[in-house]
């Protein structure tokens, strides 16, 4: 094809094929038999099972990180931040309801941007959140590792085997199959919403609004007060901290080629799970800050747990809130290996990255999908033990592919107006366009925050880029199920044209 799409170089079709026989009247084509080597288990998610992976994906940006927000903005500053960036979220999250019941399969934003905004496009947005999926869970098994030892679980102490034992036995689940797998993640994620809801009782009745301000202000930066206590620009320096609170909530449509009858029931699960983290948001956020004090929290790797001990003695409540947020990491740890897994499946099994990255087990799981992100999450976990920055890395990649995800919802309105849409996005272009605006703010934030996380994002952009101009966009498969939504709408253009 003229973008470089082709049909996978496997055995052609049989002999004697009658032309226009259905589909499984005869033996399979190689077109047929490189797809059946890749395919998930459908029918395996409902409602719940996906809200509760839209929570999961977010639930331990609630019990710790959020917090260091109020060092760039302080409570006034955090508050606004997390304000745009939940508009932001529930702006794109209606978008990609949109784009998802369209085309619901396992690409998500690789999809969606391939028909909207080409190959490069396509390959750009999956790029990005691969980065996102594949970054966050090593460095939430750095998190895991500090619960652990913070916890004094087995005696264990904070390093590799404390790493290698989370991938090894959560990529084992996934490995065995994705109900069981959702199942688990649903139990645990219930755990720990839980014990948000617990701590915010708690905490809330110790509340005192002079805690709020308590940080001292810098009285140089522009428009300081005891609210905005680094000024105006300290608002725009919490945006990555606001997003802690809905960080990848936007990978539910990853799971579309699980679902059943994915175009009703990929919107709903996705209104429902960020509807769920801004109230879990707005309760953290004041609970925490409300009983203990912006100050005192602000650099606390444990917040939750700060808010409820101001003497520095553990409580009952404490307690239980402790080995929650270690519940609510393990979800989120665990829900983003699967994010990442179906992305790299879906981007491999179109040819964007090597076609055997995309292979599935008997069990339907896309076993190497698992396993190769894996590996490299706990060697770069094992190598750094820096956490913090390469949650940054994955809050760059995110902030790309949200921005050309909610771009893609706009040029697709615009361009195909009477494409039937099962489910429409309320404020249409509007709706994602204030997500796209939001999103730029939110990666040029990033830079504030920390240049060296950005510039490695860009240096792994970079040789991705690389690879795709030079070799993979020429070997593109035609039969994947996104790259077939973006011919067929080429083909209509062409017929239209003519």
């Amino acid at each position: 094809m003229a973008d470089g799409t082709e049909s996978p170089r496997l055995s052609p079709s049989p002999p004697g094929a009658a032309a226009g026989a259905p589909p499984g009247s005869g033996p399979a084509s190689g077109e047929d038999a490189y797809l059946e080597r890749r395919t998930l288990r459908r029918g395996s998610a409902g409602p719940l099972l996906l809200t509760g992976l839209g929570v999961a994906y977010v639930v331990s940006g609630d019990f710790s990180g959020w917090n260091f927000g109020l060092a760039e903005g302080g409570f006034g500053g955090l508050a606004i931040a997390a304000v745009l960036m939940g508009l932001m979220y529930t702006c794109m999250v209606f978008a990609l309801a949109e784009l998802a019941a369209i085309l619901p399969t396992a690409g998500g934003g690789y999809g969606f941007a391939r028909r909207a905004l080409g190959t490069w496009g396509g390959f750009l947005t999956g790029t990005a959140i691969l980065i996102e999926y594949v970054l966050a869970p090593a460095a939430i098994s750095i998190f895991i590792g500090d619960y652990v030892e913070s916890l004094g679980l087995f005696g264990l102490e904070s390093g590799w085997p404390v790493y290698l034992a989370c991938f090894v036995i959560f990529i084992g689940i996934h490995l065995w199959g994705v109900g069981e797998a959702l199942r688990f993640s649903l139990i645990v994620t219930a755990v720990a919403v839980a014990a948000l809801l617990i701590f915010a009782f708690g905490a809330l009745t110790d509340f005192h609004s002079g805690s709020l301000d308590d940080i001292p202000v810098d009285h140089s930066a522009l428009g300081s007060s005891s609210w905005l206590p680094f000024g105006l620009l300290g608002i725009w320096s919490a945006f990555p901290f606001g997003m802690w609170f809905f960080l990848g909530v936007e990978g539910v449509p990853l799971a579309a080629e699980e679902t059943r009858d994915p175009a009703r029931t990929l919107p709903k699960a996705m209104a429902w799970s960020v509807g769920i983290l801004l109230v879990l948001a707005l309760l953290t956020f004041l609970a925490a800050t409300g009983a203990r004090g912006a100050h005192a929290v602000q650099g606390a790797g444990n917040p939750l747990v700060e808010a409820l001990q101001p003497d520095g003695h553990a409580t009952t409540l404490s307690r239980i809130v402790n080995y929650a947020g270690l519940a609510g990491l393990v979800a989120s740890f665990f829900s983003l290996i699967y994010a990442g897994s179906r992305q790299l499946f879906a981007l491999s099994r179109a040819g964007y990255l090597p076609r055997f990255l995309s292979l599935t087990s008997r069990r339907k799981a896309p076993y190497l999908g698992l396993l190769v992100p894996g590996a490299l999450g706990f060697a770069l976990a094992a190598a750094t033990g820096d956490g913090a920055r390469m949650l940054n890395v994955a809050v760059f990649g995110a902030t790309i592919s949200y921005a050309l995800m909610s771009l893609s919802h706009i040029v697709l309105r615009r361009r195909e107006p009477g494409l039937h849409r099962p489910y429409r996005t309320p404020g249409g272009v509007l709706t994602s366009s204030v997500a796209f605006v939001l999103a730029c703010s939110a990666l040029v934030a990033t830079f504030l925050v920390d240049k060296d996380a950005a510039f490695i994002a860009l240096g792994v952009y970079a040789v991705a880029l690389a690879y795709f101009a030079l070799y993979s966009r020429h070997r593109l498969v035609a039969a994947a199920p996104e790259e077939e939504f973006a011919a067929l709408a080429e083909a209509e253009a062409e017929l239209s044209r003519d």
